[in-house]
């Protein structure tokens, strides 16, 4: 008997969740839908481009409003088998408010890795692939950026120049080796910049031990120069968020190939950073589980839907910026990057703690 319930309680939990993602998952396609097409409105694709790319890209939307589809999915589950008096049923076999509480708590924390480990890296690749087609259709061929274990390569078109810039990895504000060629627009070199460093937070990036080469009617002039400005159309900023787009890199392939990434030029930071990020997952579908729990088992007031629902909402988006709020302190370095992603959790996992004390008393 006891297993038909158990069975019985996960098969209806799991249900009104996947229920819950379907309907996520249609209202982003929708919503998606529109925004893919005014990109492709002066392209000349059929229909189906942008509904395919909006398919492949809701699926990594859905993964990261996980935890309040959860949320949604518990309350709403909660409330259903309250209010039919399943609920009551289920205590006349011995399940509690703390049992049915660890049960569907700790089937969210395994779904949570799973997500992880088998669904994470087929949404990647699809993102991926949502990057690679719609790259080939935005491409500016007059302002390109790649960094690899070489360093930074820029070709930029500035004041009817054309520019070429190699440096270091950019692993923070400022960049080393710094080689600048300034060509005209038949691509006859005019002038070689060489740079021991460059602050590059601004588009004003200030050189450092410089060494300026003027190509004027074949005759070599050469100047040196202690600081030396010039602008460029990117910064720091922009230039990692080129290529600091978590969404295409999977859990798996983070942990596995942590060093070679290094190696290959991405910021260490950042995959730190992405790494954690995703182990949060599981933590936060077990807290936002919790916390559906702890509000549907608190009373059996049938009455009180309504108070759950605006009280769900409430909570929903007081994590949501609480979470930002962590984050931009850890991005400003306030508190450590890693506690910055964690603190949401804890500070969950504590009020939850004293949630489900108040339950297992009913």
């Amino acid at each position: 008997m006891n297993n038909i319930i158990l069975n019985y309680l996960l098969k209806n939990f799991l249900k009104t969740f996947l229920i819950i993602v379907v309907t996520f998952y249609c209202f982003g396609v929708i919503l998606n839908l529109f925004e893919e097409v005014e990109f492709f409105k002066k392209s000349d694709v059929n229909i189906l481009t942008p509904l395919l790319l909006t398919s492949i890209f809701v699926p990594s939307l859905i993964i990261k409003l996980l935890p309040f589809i959860l949320f949604i999915s518990s309350i709403w589950f909660m409330v259903r088998i309250r209010n039919n008096k399943e609920l009551l049923t289920l205590k006349v076999y011995g399940y509690s408010n703390i049992k049915i509480f660890f049960i569907l708590a700790f089937t969210s924390f395994l779904l949570g890795w799973i997500i992880l480990f088998f669904v994470n890296p087929v949404t990647s690749s699809l993102i991926k692939y949502y990057e690679k087609t719609k790259s080939s259709y935005a491409r500016d061929l007059d302002h390109l950026v790649t960094v690899n274990k070489n360093g930074l390569w820029i070709k930029e078109t500035l004041n009817n120049k054309e520019r070429i810039i190699t440096s270091s990895n950019p692993d923070t504000n400022i960049i080393s080796n710094v080689k600048i060629f300034e060509l005209n627009q038949n691509f006859n070199l005019k002038r070689k910049i060489v740079a021991k460093t460059a602050n590059i937070k601004s588009s004003n990036w200030i050189l450092n031990d410089v060494e300026i080469y003027d190509f004027e009617d074949g005759v070599l002039k050469k100047d040196l120069k202690s600081n030396y400005t010039i602008r460029s159309i990117y910064n720091y900023n922009n230039i990692i968020s080129l290529f600091n787009n978590s969404d295409t890199f999977s859990f798996l392939e983070i942990l596995i190939n942590f060093k070679s990434m290094i190696n290959k030029g991405y910021n260490q930071q950042f995959l730190k950073e992405s790494l954690h990020s995703m182990m949060t997952l599981p933590f936060y579908l077990f807290v936002m589980t919790a916390l559906a729990s702890i509000l549907a088992l608190h009373t059996m007031k049938s009455s009180e839907n309504y108070k759950f629902i605006i009280i769900g909402l409430i909570i929903s988006v007081l994590i949501y910026y609480f979470k930002d709020l962590s984050f931009a302190l850890g991005k400003t370095d306030r508190i450590p990057l890693i506690l910055s992603i964690w603190t949401p959790v804890i500070t969950l996992s504590f009020f939850t703690l004293i949630g489900v004390i108040q339950i297992n008393e009913k």
